[in-house]
């Protein structure tokens, strides 16, 4: 993959700086690693490696030994490497909470991934973390209040709100967005402060605050709010205009709530 054939999507535009020099390589990838001092869920130093020939899984061979399969001229997994770099944190913790699950399985001789391991694949593959200080958004996004969020109260959202992509596959997806791209959000609430922070800076107390609650908490797939991606401003210009949004394709209508259903049914 040449620098020339990866232009990143404004949404994939926190993970410039590791293409400062183009694209990396493995080698490049790795010496960014070994500078970061990332380890994997298991403490051990993370390596990317061309796929090996074998039958062991991705996050069992991360755990064991630190490697990360990796393809060559592959923009999904160099993506996956660039999140890795962005986000070490989280995804050791990922990669523990993998490891968990893979070990309870065994233990009683099962070979159903469960609801913990669906909810991390989706989020690692499709993730949105909506960072902000105002829950009431978060809500009217769970809602599908989309005109609300992204036109009535869109400087509020701009000024309270960091929304960042998480998942490799959707950064890949973006490089050729098509009406439709949804990813998997989930809330993270950080104070005002968080939001005056250097990118950088916002970036790792961002890995560090959802390391701790991906380490801790219990997901299934419902977890997650399905979130339109080209509707995030600064996604398209398009959605500069009100009308973007009238797009049921895209944005789909308020939920309204079933006879005799409660809200944690919805």
């Amino acid at each position: 993959m040449s620098a020339d054939s990866l232009t990143l999507h404004p949404l994939s535009d926190f993970l410039a700086p590791w293409l400062k020099e183009g694209v990396p390589d493995l080698e490049t990838l790795n010496a960014f690693a070994a500078a970061r001092g990332i380890l994997t869920g298991a403490g051990v130093p993370l390596h990317f490696v061309s796929p090996p020939d074998d039958d062991e899984g991705y996050e069992e061979r991360a755990w064991r030994c630190g490697e990360v399969a990796t393809r060559a001229d592959n923009r999904h997994d160099l993506f996956n490497a660039l999140i890795w770099l962005s986000f070490p944190h989280c995804k050791a913790a990922m990669n523990r909470r993998h490891h968990e699950a893979l070990s309870l399985a065994r233990a009683a001789r099962s070979e159903a991934r469960g609801p913990m391991r669906d909810a991390l694949t989706q989020f690692d593959e499709c993730g949105v973390i909506v960072a902000g200080t105002v829950p009431e958004l978060w809500q009217a996004l769970c809602d599908h209040r989309w005109r609300e969020v992204f036109v009535e109260r869109r400087a509020e959202l701009l000024r309270t709100t960091r929304l960042v992509v998480f998942g490799h596959a959707s950064h890949d997806a973006l490089a050729a967005p098509f009406v439709g791209l949804c990813g998997k959000a989930m809330f993270v609430e950080l104070d005002a402060a968080w939001l005056d922070l250097a990118p950088a800076q916002a970036l790792d107390q961002l890995d560090a605050r959802l390391a701790e609650i991906l380490a801790t908490g219990s997901f299934a797939p419902r977890d997650w709010q399905p979130l339109p991606l080209l509707g995030i401003p600064g996604a398209t210009v398009d959605n500069e205009q009100p009308e973007y949004y009238d797009d049921a394709r895209q944005f789909r209508p308020p939920r309204t709530m079933r006879a005799g259903s409660s809200p944690g049914n919805r």
